[in-house]
């Protein structure tokens, strides 16, 4: 992969995560912080001038400064994704997914929400 595609493909996953953010924002159940967290880093590394957007942002500036400067991540947002991460694990659950799936998605989630509630908090 060239260096022009891999800036693309980081520009992309920006985007993406952007607009997951904004869903966030009027979706009650999408968390926005770790979509705008995500777009930070991937702009950071496709777009320099998206990056900037990012942290001039109003609204997801102050987000990606708390994280940046303090690694601090706000409560609503702990809340909300270990809310998300265990409803989905139920989701499959009750789907009745093979108790292999369910055993490695357990630990990823269970891994996520931990390194999650040991960040500060504001």
């Amino acid at each position: 992969m060239s260096s022009e595609s891999g800036k693309r493909c980081f520009l992309i996953l920006s985007y993406v995560s952007v607009g997951l953010a904004v869903a966030g924002i009027v979706l009650p159940l999408l968390p926005t912080t770790p979509f705008v967290l995500l777009a930070a880093f991937f702009a950071s590394k496709g777009s320099p001038a998206f990056a900037r957007w990012l942290d001039e942002h109003p609204r997801y500036g102050p987000i990606i400064d708390n994280w940046q400067r303090n690694r601090v991540v706000p409560v609503k947002a702990k809340v909300l994704a270990c809310t998300m991460m265990a409803l989905s694990w139920a989701l499959l659950f009750a789907m009745g997914t093979s108790a292999v799936v369910l055993v490695v998605v357990g630990v990823f989630l269970t891994c996520t929400a931990s390194y999650l509630l040991t960040r500060p908090s504001y």
